[in-house]
Protein backbone atom coordinates (compact mmCIF):
# COMPACT_ATOMS: atom_id res chain seq x y z
CA UNK A 1 0.00 0.00 0.00
CA UNK A 2 1.32 3.37 -0.84
CA UNK A 3 1.77 5.52 1.81
CA UNK A 4 0.03 8.91 1.06
CA UNK A 5 0.51 12.42 2.72
CA UNK A 6 -2.69 13.66 4.57
CA UNK A 7 -2.33 16.77 1.54
CA UNK A 8 -2.55 14.29 -1.05
CA UNK A 9 -5.68 12.14 0.49
CA UNK A 10 -7.31 14.65 0.46
CA UNK A 11 -6.49 16.27 -2.93
CA UNK A 12 -10.01 16.51 -5.52
CA UNK A 13 -10.79 16.01 -8.77
CA UNK A 14 -8.15 17.82 -11.25
CA UNK A 15 -8.59 18.82 -14.92
CA UNK A 16 -7.74 21.17 -17.78
CA UNK A 17 -6.42 24.58 -17.07
CA UNK A 18 -9.95 25.90 -17.69
CA UNK A 19 -11.17 23.57 -15.02
CA UNK A 20 -8.35 24.14 -12.33
CA UNK A 21 -8.80 27.90 -12.62
CA UNK A 22 -12.58 27.28 -12.27
CA UNK A 23 -12.20 25.29 -8.98
CA UNK A 24 -9.47 26.93 -7.25
CA UNK A 25 -11.71 30.10 -6.68
CA UNK A 26 -14.71 27.66 -5.49
CA UNK A 27 -11.97 26.04 -3.42
CA UNK A 28 -10.57 29.35 -2.13
CA UNK A 29 -14.44 30.92 -1.88
CA UNK A 30 -15.04 27.85 0.84
CA UNK A 31 -11.67 28.64 2.67
CA UNK A 32 -12.85 32.48 3.31
CA UNK A 33 -15.64 31.36 4.61
CA UNK A 34 -14.13 29.27 7.56
CA UNK A 35 -13.34 31.80 10.23
CA UNK A 36 -10.07 33.01 11.86
CA UNK A 37 -10.70 31.78 15.02
CA UNK A 38 -11.85 28.21 13.82
CA UNK A 39 -8.46 27.22 11.64
CA UNK A 40 -6.74 24.64 13.35
CA UNK A 41 -3.13 25.00 13.50
CA UNK A 42 -1.04 23.72 10.61
CA UNK A 43 1.04 21.44 12.86
CA UNK A 44 -2.39 19.46 13.14
CA UNK A 45 -2.92 19.55 9.97
CA UNK A 46 0.17 18.66 8.82
CA UNK A 47 0.43 15.24 9.34
CA UNK A 48 -2.55 14.44 11.24
CA UNK A 49 -3.37 10.74 13.04
CA UNK A 50 -5.23 7.99 11.25
CA UNK A 51 -7.84 8.13 13.84
CA UNK A 52 -8.74 12.05 13.85
CA UNK A 53 -12.25 11.96 15.52
CA UNK A 54 -10.97 13.17 18.84
CA UNK A 55 -9.30 16.21 17.36
CA UNK A 56 -12.40 18.52 17.45
CA UNK A 57 -12.34 17.57 21.43
CA UNK A 58 -8.77 18.33 22.15
CA UNK A 59 -8.20 21.59 19.77
CA UNK A 60 -8.92 23.55 22.29
CA UNK A 61 -11.19 25.92 19.84
CA UNK A 62 -14.51 24.45 21.31
CA UNK A 63 -16.07 25.46 24.77
CA UNK A 64 -17.24 23.15 27.62
CA UNK A 65 -20.80 24.09 26.60
CA UNK A 66 -20.31 23.72 22.70
CA UNK A 67 -18.81 20.42 23.04
CA UNK A 68 -21.06 19.41 25.51
CA UNK A 69 -24.51 20.11 23.05
CA UNK A 70 -22.28 18.61 19.79
CA UNK A 71 -22.27 15.31 22.19
CA UNK A 72 -26.28 15.09 21.43
CA UNK A 73 -28.58 13.22 19.26
CA UNK A 74 -30.84 15.33 17.20
CA UNK A 75 -33.96 14.00 19.64
CA UNK A 76 -32.30 15.61 22.33
CA UNK A 77 -31.18 18.28 20.72
CA UNK A 78 -34.98 19.49 20.13
CA UNK A 79 -36.26 18.40 23.50
CA UNK A 80 -33.90 20.61 25.02
CA UNK A 81 -35.53 23.23 22.91
CA UNK A 82 -38.71 22.63 23.05
CA UNK A 83 -38.30 22.47 26.69
CA UNK A 84 -36.13 25.92 26.91
CA UNK A 85 -33.38 24.07 28.33
CA UNK A 86 -31.22 25.26 25.04
CA UNK A 87 -31.63 27.50 22.00
CA UNK A 88 -31.61 27.12 18.48
CA UNK A 89 -28.82 29.54 18.44
CA UNK A 90 -26.52 27.96 21.06
CA UNK A 91 -27.35 25.00 19.05
CA UNK A 92 -26.31 26.03 15.80
CA UNK A 93 -23.37 27.97 16.88
CA UNK A 94 -21.97 24.66 18.26
CA UNK A 95 -22.63 22.47 15.69
CA UNK A 96 -21.56 24.78 12.78
CA UNK A 97 -17.83 25.73 14.52
CA UNK A 98 -17.83 21.44 14.88
CA UNK A 99 -18.34 21.54 11.40
CA UNK A 100 -15.60 23.78 10.54
CA UNK A 101 -13.56 22.19 12.09
CA UNK A 102 -14.63 18.56 10.72
CA UNK A 103 -14.07 20.06 7.35
CA UNK A 104 -10.42 20.81 7.69
CA UNK A 105 -9.82 17.50 8.11
CA UNK A 106 -12.16 16.10 6.44
CA UNK A 107 -13.04 18.06 2.76
CA UNK A 108 -16.80 17.27 4.37
CA UNK A 109 -18.29 20.89 2.83
CA UNK A 110 -19.01 22.30 -0.04
CA UNK A 111 -21.12 25.01 1.47
CA UNK A 112 -20.69 26.84 5.28
CA UNK A 113 -22.73 29.68 6.44
CA UNK A 114 -22.88 30.01 9.47
CA UNK A 115 -23.78 33.19 9.61
CA UNK A 116 -27.44 33.05 7.82
CA UNK A 117 -28.23 30.04 10.14
CA UNK A 118 -27.45 32.19 13.00
CA UNK A 119 -30.13 34.54 11.63
CA UNK A 120 -32.65 31.71 11.15
CA UNK A 121 -31.94 30.31 14.70
CA UNK A 122 -32.46 34.21 16.13
CA UNK A 123 -35.87 34.14 14.75
CA UNK A 124 -37.00 30.85 15.98
CA UNK A 125 -35.85 32.03 20.12
CA UNK A 126 -37.50 34.92 19.16
CA UNK A 127 -40.82 33.21 18.26
CA UNK A 128 -40.72 30.78 20.97
CA UNK A 129 -39.73 33.78 23.82
CA UNK A 130 -43.17 35.05 22.61
CA UNK A 131 -45.37 32.25 21.99
CA UNK A 132 -44.24 29.87 24.56
CA UNK A 133 -43.93 26.76 21.79
CA UNK A 134 -42.16 25.46 18.73
CA UNK A 135 -43.06 26.11 15.60
CA UNK A 136 -42.54 22.54 14.27
CA UNK A 137 -40.55 19.47 15.33
CA UNK A 138 -37.73 20.59 14.32
CA UNK A 139 -37.63 24.08 15.47
CA UNK A 140 -33.88 25.02 15.82
CA UNK A 141 -32.47 21.65 14.89
CA UNK A 142 -29.44 22.22 12.97
CA UNK A 143 -29.84 20.27 9.74
CA UNK A 144 -26.54 19.40 7.29
CA UNK A 145 -27.64 19.00 3.84
CA UNK A 146 -25.80 17.33 0.80
CA UNK A 147 -24.83 19.14 -2.28
CA UNK A 148 -26.99 18.19 -4.65
CA UNK A 149 -30.28 19.10 -2.40
CA UNK A 150 -30.86 22.93 -2.91
CA UNK A 151 -31.02 25.11 0.10
CA UNK A 152 -31.91 28.75 -1.42
CA UNK A 153 -28.63 31.05 -1.26
CA UNK A 154 -26.21 28.29 -1.16
CA UNK A 155 -23.57 26.17 -3.42
CA UNK A 156 -25.33 23.32 -4.74
CA UNK A 157 -23.67 20.64 -7.16
CA UNK A 158 -25.55 18.02 -9.74
CA UNK A 159 -21.98 16.13 -9.62
CA UNK A 160 -19.86 17.60 -11.91
CA UNK A 161 -18.56 21.67 -12.17
CA UNK A 162 -20.74 22.25 -15.00
CA UNK A 163 -24.01 21.84 -13.03
CA UNK A 164 -22.89 23.72 -9.93
CA UNK A 165 -25.29 26.71 -8.96
CA UNK A 166 -26.01 29.05 -6.43
CA UNK A 167 -29.61 27.76 -5.67
CA UNK A 168 -32.07 30.10 -6.31
CA UNK A 169 -35.20 28.28 -4.07
CA UNK A 170 -35.12 25.37 -1.61
CA UNK A 171 -36.01 22.09 -3.23
CA UNK A 172 -39.20 20.25 -1.71
CA UNK A 173 -37.75 18.55 1.36
CA UNK A 174 -35.42 21.27 1.98
CA UNK A 175 -38.61 23.61 1.92
CA UNK A 176 -40.74 21.07 4.10
CA UNK A 177 -37.48 20.90 7.08
CA UNK A 178 -37.81 24.58 6.93
CA UNK A 179 -41.06 25.06 7.85
CA UNK A 180 -40.92 22.08 10.02
CA UNK A 181 -38.02 24.41 12.07
CA UNK A 182 -35.00 22.95 10.96
CA UNK A 183 -31.98 25.10 10.34
CA UNK A 184 -29.57 25.09 7.65
CA UNK A 185 -25.46 26.32 7.82
CA UNK A 186 -23.78 23.95 5.73
CA UNK A 187 -24.20 22.12 2.80
CA UNK A 188 -22.07 18.34 2.21
CA UNK A 189 -19.59 16.97 -0.68
CA UNK A 190 -20.83 14.43 -2.53
CA UNK A 191 -19.19 11.87 -4.67
CA UNK A 192 -18.24 12.54 -8.83
CA UNK A 193 -21.31 11.99 -10.65
CA UNK A 194 -23.33 10.58 -7.55
CA UNK A 195 -23.50 7.02 -8.35
CA UNK A 196 -20.29 5.48 -6.59
CA UNK A 197 -18.71 5.26 -2.89
CA UNK A 198 -15.94 7.46 -2.71
CA UNK A 199 -17.05 10.94 -2.08
CA UNK A 200 -14.28 12.77 -4.45
CA UNK A 201 -14.97 16.79 -6.22
CA UNK A 202 -13.98 20.05 -6.80
CA UNK A 203 -13.67 20.50 -3.23
CA UNK A 204 -11.76 17.70 -2.19
CA UNK A 205 -11.82 13.63 -1.23
CA UNK A 206 -13.48 13.03 1.62
CA UNK A 207 -11.86 11.37 4.98
CA UNK A 208 -13.25 8.69 7.09
CA UNK A 209 -12.81 10.30 10.45
CA UNK A 210 -11.67 6.95 12.15
CA UNK A 211 -9.07 5.92 9.82
CA UNK A 212 -8.17 8.73 7.13
CA UNK A 213 -6.47 5.61 4.89
CA UNK A 214 -10.13 4.64 4.37
CA UNK A 215 -13.33 6.06 2.62
CA UNK A 216 -16.29 7.75 4.04
CA UNK A 217 -18.13 5.95 1.33
CA UNK A 218 -20.90 7.59 -1.25
CA UNK A 219 -22.44 9.22 -2.61
CA UNK A 220 -23.53 10.94 0.68
CA UNK A 221 -19.61 10.82 2.46
CA UNK A 222 -19.61 14.63 3.39
CA UNK A 223 -22.92 13.84 5.40
CA UNK A 224 -21.39 10.70 7.08
CA UNK A 225 -17.80 12.21 7.83
CA UNK A 226 -19.54 15.12 9.26
CA UNK A 227 -21.88 13.45 11.87
CA UNK A 228 -18.93 10.83 12.36
CA UNK A 229 -17.15 14.21 13.90
CA UNK A 230 -20.16 15.47 15.41
CA UNK A 231 -20.33 18.66 13.63
CA UNK A 232 -23.65 17.69 12.54
CA UNK A 233 -25.95 15.64 14.61
CA UNK A 234 -28.56 14.82 11.62
CA UNK A 235 -27.95 15.27 7.66
CA UNK A 236 -30.16 14.96 4.57
CA UNK A 237 -29.06 12.33 2.60
CA UNK A 238 -30.07 11.10 -0.69
CA UNK A 239 -29.79 7.13 -1.69
CA UNK A 240 -30.30 5.55 -5.27
CA UNK A 241 -27.71 2.70 -4.94
CA UNK A 242 -26.45 2.83 -1.18
CA UNK A 243 -25.48 6.65 -0.79
CA UNK A 244 -26.82 6.76 2.66
CA UNK A 245 -26.84 3.43 4.07
CA UNK A 246 -23.18 2.68 2.64
CA UNK A 247 -21.34 6.20 4.26
CA UNK A 248 -23.80 5.65 6.96
CA UNK A 249 -21.93 1.90 7.65
CA UNK A 250 -18.50 2.98 6.71
CA UNK A 251 -18.29 6.31 9.60
CA UNK A 252 -20.04 3.99 12.23
CA UNK A 253 -23.43 6.28 11.93
CA UNK A 254 -27.15 5.59 11.39
CA UNK A 255 -29.05 6.22 7.87
CA UNK A 256 -32.21 4.63 6.09
CA UNK A 257 -33.35 4.78 2.96
CA UNK A 258 -36.94 4.61 2.75
CA UNK A 259 -39.28 3.17 0.27
CA UNK A 260 -38.79 5.52 -2.99
CA UNK A 261 -41.68 7.70 -3.46
CA UNK A 262 -42.67 8.42 0.12
CA UNK A 263 -40.10 11.07 0.76
CA UNK A 264 -40.23 14.22 -2.00
CA UNK A 265 -37.34 14.47 -4.52
CA UNK A 266 -38.80 17.07 -6.63
CA UNK A 267 -36.18 19.94 -6.89
CA UNK A 268 -32.39 17.76 -6.98
CA UNK A 269 -29.71 18.98 -8.78
CA UNK A 270 -29.38 16.03 -11.42
CA UNK A 271 -28.11 15.25 -14.93
CA UNK A 272 -30.45 12.28 -15.42
CA UNK A 273 -34.03 13.70 -14.64
CA UNK A 274 -36.88 11.43 -16.59
CA UNK A 275 -34.79 7.91 -15.60
CA UNK A 276 -36.86 6.14 -14.09
CA UNK A 277 -35.55 2.91 -14.47
CA UNK A 278 -34.96 3.10 -10.24
CA UNK A 279 -36.31 5.56 -8.01
CA UNK A 280 -34.02 7.73 -5.38
CA UNK A 281 -35.00 7.93 -2.20
CA UNK A 282 -34.43 10.96 0.40
CA UNK A 283 -33.53 10.63 3.70
CA UNK A 284 -31.48 10.65 7.12
CA UNK A 285 -28.31 10.18 8.35
CA UNK A 286 -27.59 10.77 11.84
CA UNK A 287 -26.65 9.86 15.73
CA UNK A 288 -29.14 7.35 16.57
CA UNK A 289 -31.53 5.26 16.39
CA UNK A 290 -34.71 7.34 17.49
CA UNK A 291 -33.10 10.16 14.96
CA UNK A 292 -34.52 8.38 11.85
CA UNK A 293 -37.79 8.44 13.60
CA UNK A 294 -37.74 11.42 14.24
CA UNK A 295 -37.20 12.89 10.59
CA UNK A 296 -39.42 10.54 8.83
CA UNK A 297 -42.07 11.11 11.34
CA UNK A 298 -41.94 14.85 11.04
CA UNK A 299 -41.25 14.71 7.08
CA UNK A 300 -43.99 12.77 6.30
CA UNK A 301 -46.45 14.21 9.13
CA UNK A 302 -45.99 17.36 6.79
CA UNK A 303 -47.65 15.03 4.36
CA UNK A 304 -45.37 15.92 1.53
CA UNK A 305 -47.71 14.54 -1.25
CA UNK A 306 -49.41 17.84 -1.13
CA UNK A 307 -46.32 19.20 -2.37
CA UNK A 308 -44.91 16.85 -4.89
CA UNK A 309 -47.00 14.54 -6.96
CA UNK A 310 -44.36 12.30 -6.85
CA UNK A 311 -44.62 11.57 -3.50
CA UNK A 312 -47.06 8.71 -2.24
CA UNK A 313 -48.97 9.65 0.46
CA UNK A 314 -48.27 6.76 2.91
CA UNK A 315 -48.04 7.60 6.82
CA UNK A 316 -45.28 6.09 8.57
CA UNK A 317 -46.77 3.23 10.79
CA UNK A 318 -44.11 1.72 13.51
CA UNK A 319 -45.70 -1.47 14.97
CA UNK A 320 -45.84 -2.51 18.51
CA UNK A 321 -43.01 -5.44 18.53
CA UNK A 322 -43.80 -6.04 22.21
CA UNK A 323 -47.08 -8.21 21.26
CA UNK A 324 -45.29 -11.18 19.04
CA UNK A 325 -42.32 -12.34 17.86
CA UNK A 326 -40.35 -11.06 15.57
CA UNK A 327 -38.93 -13.23 12.70
CA UNK A 328 -35.18 -11.93 11.64
CA UNK A 329 -33.46 -13.67 8.69
CA UNK A 330 -30.17 -13.26 9.01
CA UNK A 331 -27.99 -13.28 5.43
CA UNK A 332 -24.11 -13.98 5.80
CA UNK A 333 -23.88 -13.36 2.16
CA UNK A 334 -25.73 -12.85 -0.83
CA UNK A 335 -24.31 -15.44 -2.89
CA UNK A 336 -21.90 -13.46 -5.05
CA UNK A 337 -19.69 -11.49 -2.69
CA UNK A 338 -18.23 -12.83 0.67
CA UNK A 339 -18.15 -10.10 3.15
CA UNK A 340 -14.92 -9.55 5.00
CA UNK A 341 -13.94 -11.29 8.60
CA UNK A 342 -15.21 -8.25 10.38
CA UNK A 343 -18.45 -8.11 9.30
CA UNK A 344 -18.84 -11.98 9.40
CA UNK A 345 -17.97 -11.70 13.18
CA UNK A 346 -20.66 -9.16 13.23
CA UNK A 347 -23.25 -11.15 11.84
CA UNK A 348 -22.09 -14.85 13.81
CA UNK A 349 -22.33 -12.06 17.12
CA UNK A 350 -25.67 -10.92 16.35
CA UNK A 351 -27.07 -14.50 15.49
CA UNK A 352 -25.63 -15.84 18.75
CA UNK A 353 -27.51 -12.96 20.61
CA UNK A 354 -30.55 -13.39 18.78
CA UNK A 355 -30.54 -17.27 19.14
CA UNK A 356 -30.16 -16.52 22.85
CA UNK A 357 -33.48 -13.80 22.89
CA UNK A 358 -36.91 -14.93 23.52
CA UNK A 359 -37.93 -11.95 21.43
CA UNK A 360 -37.29 -12.98 18.22
CA UNK A 361 -37.46 -15.81 16.10
CA UNK A 362 -34.19 -16.19 13.60
CA UNK A 363 -33.74 -18.10 10.02
CA UNK A 364 -31.07 -18.84 8.22
CA UNK A 365 -32.08 -16.57 4.88
CA UNK A 366 -31.09 -17.48 1.15
CA UNK A 367 -30.50 -14.75 -1.08
CA UNK A 368 -32.64 -15.41 -4.52
CA UNK A 369 -30.10 -14.69 -7.63
CA UNK A 370 -28.86 -11.69 -6.05
CA UNK A 371 -25.95 -11.51 -9.15
CA UNK A 372 -28.85 -11.21 -11.47
CA UNK A 373 -29.96 -8.46 -9.49
CA UNK A 374 -27.41 -6.29 -9.32
CA UNK A 375 -26.84 -6.81 -13.35
CA UNK A 376 -29.96 -5.35 -13.94
CA UNK A 377 -30.03 -2.46 -11.57
CA UNK A 378 -26.02 -1.46 -12.74
CA UNK A 379 -27.74 -1.40 -16.40
CA UNK A 380 -30.97 0.50 -15.36
CA UNK A 381 -28.50 3.38 -13.87
CA UNK A 382 -27.33 4.58 -17.72
CA UNK A 383 -29.54 3.51 -20.45
CA UNK A 384 -28.12 5.95 -22.44
CA UNK A 385 -24.68 4.26 -22.32
CA UNK A 386 -22.70 7.15 -19.76
CA UNK A 387 -23.10 9.06 -22.61
CA UNK A 388 -24.32 12.37 -20.56
CA UNK A 389 -21.54 11.96 -17.92
CA UNK A 390 -18.87 11.97 -20.69
CA UNK A 391 -20.45 14.93 -22.11
CA UNK A 392 -20.73 16.97 -18.99
CA UNK A 393 -17.11 15.67 -17.83
CA UNK A 394 -15.53 17.09 -20.93
CA UNK A 395 -17.87 20.63 -21.22
CA UNK A 396 -16.15 21.12 -17.42
CA UNK A 397 -12.89 20.32 -18.25
CA UNK A 398 -12.27 17.71 -15.23
CA UNK A 399 -10.68 14.71 -15.32
CA UNK A 400 -13.06 11.37 -15.63
CA UNK A 401 -12.44 9.52 -11.55
CA UNK A 402 -12.05 5.84 -11.89
CA UNK A 403 -14.76 5.15 -10.24
CA UNK A 404 -16.71 7.29 -12.25
CA UNK A 405 -15.52 5.53 -15.55
CA UNK A 406 -15.65 1.83 -14.19
CA UNK A 407 -19.46 2.89 -13.38
CA UNK A 408 -20.27 3.71 -16.60
CA UNK A 409 -17.88 1.17 -18.70
CA UNK A 410 -19.34 -2.13 -19.96
CA UNK A 411 -20.12 -4.80 -19.34
CA UNK A 412 -22.95 -3.68 -17.37
CA UNK A 413 -23.81 -0.31 -19.23
CA UNK A 414 -24.56 -0.01 -22.47
CA UNK A 415 -26.64 2.02 -25.14
CA UNK A 416 -30.19 1.25 -25.35
CA UNK A 417 -33.14 2.07 -27.90
CA UNK A 418 -37.04 2.92 -26.93
CA UNK A 419 -37.76 -1.17 -27.64
CA UNK A 420 -34.54 -2.19 -25.46
CA UNK A 421 -35.57 0.03 -22.16
CA UNK A 422 -39.09 -1.79 -22.67
CA UNK A 423 -37.31 -5.10 -22.33
CA UNK A 424 -34.75 -4.12 -19.81
CA UNK A 425 -37.89 -2.66 -17.19
CA UNK A 426 -39.65 -6.08 -17.88
CA UNK A 427 -36.40 -8.08 -16.87
CA UNK A 428 -36.86 -5.69 -13.61
CA UNK A 429 -40.19 -6.08 -13.26
CA UNK A 430 -40.19 -9.93 -13.44
CA UNK A 431 -37.04 -10.39 -11.04
CA UNK A 432 -38.60 -7.98 -8.84
CA UNK A 433 -42.43 -10.36 -8.73
CA UNK A 434 -40.06 -13.55 -8.34
CA UNK A 435 -37.90 -12.08 -5.19
CA UNK A 436 -40.89 -11.14 -3.84
CA UNK A 437 -42.64 -14.78 -3.96
CA UNK A 438 -39.05 -16.00 -2.51
CA UNK A 439 -39.22 -13.74 0.18
CA UNK A 440 -42.91 -15.07 1.19
CA UNK A 441 -41.52 -18.46 0.93
CA UNK A 442 -38.77 -17.51 3.39
CA UNK A 443 -41.26 -16.27 5.90
CA UNK A 444 -39.18 -13.20 7.77
CA UNK A 445 -40.42 -10.23 8.60
CA UNK A 446 -36.99 -8.63 7.95
CA UNK A 447 -33.72 -9.35 7.09
CA UNK A 448 -30.41 -8.64 8.61
CA UNK A 449 -27.52 -8.27 6.60
CA UNK A 450 -24.02 -6.54 5.29
CA UNK A 451 -24.73 -3.19 4.44
CA UNK A 452 -21.31 -3.23 2.18
CA UNK A 453 -18.74 -6.62 1.26
CA UNK A 454 -16.57 -5.16 4.61
CA UNK A 455 -15.98 -2.11 6.45
CA UNK A 456 -15.03 1.18 5.10
CA UNK A 457 -12.88 0.26 1.80
CA UNK A 458 -9.52 1.67 0.58
CA UNK A 459 -9.75 4.63 -1.33
CA UNK A 460 -11.08 4.60 -5.12
CA UNK A 461 -11.17 0.64 -4.92
CA UNK A 462 -15.25 -0.04 -4.03
CA UNK A 463 -16.36 -1.61 -7.07
CA UNK A 464 -19.46 -3.85 -5.64
CA UNK A 465 -22.79 -2.66 -4.80
CA UNK A 466 -24.29 -5.83 -4.23
CA UNK A 467 -25.58 -5.43 -0.90
CA UNK A 468 -27.22 -1.91 -0.77
CA UNK A 469 -28.12 -1.92 -4.93
CA UNK A 470 -30.01 -5.04 -4.67
CA UNK A 471 -32.47 -3.35 -2.01
CA UNK A 472 -33.04 -0.13 -4.40
CA UNK A 473 -33.68 -2.69 -7.16
CA UNK A 474 -36.43 -4.21 -4.97
CA UNK A 475 -37.67 -0.93 -3.82
CA UNK A 476 -37.03 -2.53 0.12
CA UNK A 477 -36.29 -0.06 2.73
CA UNK A 478 -33.19 -0.96 4.74
CA UNK A 479 -31.40 0.53 7.61
CA UNK A 480 -27.84 0.73 8.58
CA UNK A 481 -26.79 0.75 12.64
CA UNK A 482 -23.20 0.60 14.05
CA UNK A 483 -23.17 -2.12 16.20
CA UNK A 484 -20.70 -0.81 18.69
CA UNK A 485 -17.68 -2.98 17.02
CA UNK A 486 -14.95 -2.15 15.37
CA UNK A 487 -12.11 -4.15 12.45
CA UNK A 488 -9.64 -5.73 14.79
CA UNK A 489 -6.75 -7.28 13.38
CA UNK A 490 -5.70 -9.70 16.34
CA UNK A 491 -9.16 -11.48 15.63
CA UNK A 492 -10.12 -10.02 12.01
CA UNK A 493 -8.32 -12.85 10.02
CA UNK A 494 -8.75 -15.69 7.51
CA UNK A 495 -8.61 -18.89 9.15
CA UNK A 496 -8.08 -20.87 5.86
CA UNK A 497 -7.75 -19.28 2.26
CA UNK A 498 -11.11 -18.41 1.38
CA UNK A 499 -12.42 -19.69 -2.19
CA UNK A 500 -14.05 -17.20 -4.55
CA UNK A 501 -17.39 -17.64 -5.38
CA UNK A 502 -17.06 -15.03 -8.30
CA UNK A 503 -14.93 -12.78 -9.74
CA UNK A 504 -16.56 -9.94 -7.63
CA UNK A 505 -15.51 -12.16 -4.40
CA UNK A 506 -11.90 -12.89 -6.19
CA UNK A 507 -11.36 -8.78 -6.07
CA UNK A 508 -12.86 -8.38 -3.01
CA UNK A 509 -10.72 -10.65 -0.88
CA UNK A 510 -7.58 -9.21 -3.18
CA UNK A 511 -8.42 -6.21 -0.96
CA UNK A 512 -8.30 -7.05 2.30
CA UNK A 513 -5.34 -6.57 4.57
CA UNK A 514 -6.32 -7.19 8.14
CA UNK A 515 -3.71 -4.17 9.46
CA UNK A 516 -5.02 -2.03 6.80
CA UNK A 517 -8.31 -1.89 8.21
CA UNK A 518 -8.18 -1.21 11.81
CA UNK A 519 -10.61 0.82 13.90
CA UNK A 520 -12.69 0.61 11.19
CA UNK A 521 -16.56 0.56 12.50
CA UNK A 522 -18.37 -2.42 11.46
CA UNK A 523 -22.23 -1.89 10.93
CA UNK A 524 -25.06 -4.18 9.98
CA UNK A 525 -28.58 -3.56 7.66
CA UNK A 526 -32.05 -3.99 8.65
CA UNK A 527 -34.27 -4.55 5.34
CA UNK A 528 -37.99 -5.05 4.70
CA UNK A 529 -40.69 -4.81 2.04
CA UNK A 530 -41.60 -2.68 0.23
CA UNK A 531 -43.52 0.30 1.92
CA UNK A 532 -42.70 -1.48 5.77
CA UNK A 533 -40.06 1.49 6.89
CA UNK A 534 -42.19 1.68 10.37
CA UNK A 535 -41.19 -2.10 10.40
CA UNK A 536 -37.87 -1.29 9.63
CA UNK A 537 -37.39 1.00 12.35
CA UNK A 538 -38.82 -0.99 15.06
CA UNK A 539 -37.01 -4.27 14.42
CA UNK A 540 -33.82 -2.18 13.80
CA UNK A 541 -34.15 -1.09 17.32
CA UNK A 542 -35.08 -4.80 19.10
CA UNK A 543 -32.54 -6.08 16.85
CA UNK A 544 -29.43 -3.16 18.07
CA UNK A 545 -30.73 -3.76 21.41
CA UNK A 546 -30.32 -7.09 21.89
CA UNK A 547 -27.19 -7.19 19.74
CA UNK A 548 -25.64 -4.36 22.46
CA UNK A 549 -27.61 -6.12 25.52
Amino acid sequence: MVIMSFKEKIKGIEGDASYEAKARVLREQLEAKIPAGLRLPPAILEDPPLDITHIPETCGLLSAQELAITELDATAVCQRIAAGELTAVEAVTAFGKRAAIAHQLTACLIDFFLDEGIKQAQQLDEYFQKEGKVIGPFHGLPISVKAHCPVKGTVGCGGFLVNMETSTEDCDMTSILRSLGAVFYVKTNQTHSIMHLESISTYGRVLNPHNTNLTAGGSSGGESALIAMKGSCIGLGTDIGGSIRCPSAHCGIYGIRPSSRTTPTHGLLWYQHGQDGVFASTGPMCRSGRDMRLFLEGVLGANPALLDPDVLPIPLKVPDLTQRKLRVGIMMHDGVVMPHPPTIRALNLLKAKLDASSEVEVVDYTPYDHDRGYSIIRELYYEDGGATVRRLIKEGGENMHPLTEWVISPPYVKNHDAAEIWKLRDRRDIYRREYSDHWWSQNVDVVVCAPFQGTASRHDTAKYWGYTAIWNLLDYPGAVFPTGLVADPTVDVYQKSPSPMSAADEYNISLYDAAIFKGAPVSLQTVSRKFNDGLVLAAQDVIERILKF
